[in-house]
């Protein structure tokens, strides 16, 4: 039996935002101490930053690593089913805090999963909406924290898009990021055969986005009249630009350049002047998402932070009729039905 004050899940726990996640947690005493780490990633034997991480753990530190692959549904269900089945033998903790932070992007292709779907929208929304609902009858009820990672994106509106010069929301013929759930899925917008650039790979990229951030409101919104589980808070967190691995499959210049070079520079000189910069360490976002999880006070509603600061979503995020369109797409592509989540108002 467990004794742990509860379980803090982590996917993604091997890229650079998760690492220093993970990192934050370690340093943080009263998280380190009392909660288990579930630390997720795609391939435990490459998970080498996430080792070199969790060589440094203190010995109250109770912790393991998963794999979890979000590129298939059947993966992540065998993951939650796991976690369901520890959880209600004792053996784990309930989740105090379950951390959705891993992330796909392509560049100038596009990739589609085993099952499907586009692999960024796969990827970013649809496998945090079935490890949410899935997961939801081991979260701890009273105070447990969803926290999905979002960014500024998702927001056609939102100037930060536009820096450098960056057009790939100016152009009139891609007026939205959600044109039609279907296409999204499916990858039949914003294709490389539409934009051979970077631009196409992008765009999906937002819209993905878009998604998870649409599930922020719609969850939470059906959480909040949940009578069992209305204690649990979802948060969605927009880290700001990092230096990270989310750029891999980009060209040299922004795989490398941008990212390993420019950003790492920016974000130490523009964390000085302002706590919530554009671009920030990963350090910054890791200590932002930790304090969403365990610092503040539950919300009560949706809540969408930019860094430490409350942001206003995209329009199309606040919007119920998308959002409950999403969510009924969302079921039929991950086959779910009411046997699988303590969510009453799960359709």
């Amino acid at each position: 039996m467990s004794s742990s004050r509860g379980s803090v899940v982590v996917t993604g726990a091997n890229g650079g935002l998760g690492s220093a996640i993970v990192a934050h947690l370690l340093g943080a005493p009263d998280p380190a101490a009392g909660y288990t780490g579930i630390y997720t990633v795609r391939k435990a034997a490459g998970a080498s930053r996430l080792q070199s991480v969790l060589r440094g753990a203190p010995a109250a530190h109770r912790h393991e690593t998963l794999e979890l692959d979000l590129a298939s549904l059947a993966r992540v269900r065998e993951t939650a089913a796991l976690i369901n089945r520890r959880v209600a033998s004792g053996e784990l903790p309930r989740i105090r805090a379950l951390i959705l932070n891993a992330g796909y992007q392509d560049q100038t292709s596009l990739t589609m999963s085993d099952d499907g779907f586009e692999m960024t929208w796969q990827v970013n929304f649809l496998a945090n909406f079935v490890l949410s609902l899935l997961l939801l009858q081991s979260m701890d009820e009273r105070e447990g924290r969803i926290l999905i990672i979002g960014s500024w994106s998702h927001d056609i509106e939102d100037k930060r898009n536009a820096m450098g010069g960056n057009m790939v929301y100016k152009d009139p013929k891609w007026p939205t990021l959600f044109p039609d759930v279907d296409a999204l899925a499916k990858g039949r917008w914003s294709t490389p055969e539409d934009e051979a650039s970077w631009h196409s790979g992008f765009r999906r990229y937002g819209a993905s986005k878009l998604c998870a951030v649409m599930l922020v409101h719609e969850l939470a919104t059906r959480l909040g009249k949940d009578a069992k589980l209305s204690g649990i808070s979802v948060i969605g967190l927009d880290p700001g630009g990092m230096s990270s691995d989310i750029l891999r499959r980009g060209s040299f210049v922004r795989r490398v350049v941008t990212m390993k070079v420019a950003v790492p520079v920016l974000a130490a000189v523009l964390v000085r002047l302002s706590a919530n910069a554009a671009v920030r360490p990963t350090w910054k976002s890791a200590a932002d998402v930790v304090r969403a999880c365990f610092e503040i006070e539950a919300p009560g509603r949706a809540l969408y932070l930019n860094g430490t600061e409350e942001l206003e979503t995209a329009r199309d995020a606040r919007d119920a009729g998308k959002r409950r369109a999403l969510w009924s797409y969302g079921l039929e592509a991950a086959g779910i039905g009411g046997g699988d989540t303590a969510l009453a108002d799960w359709q």
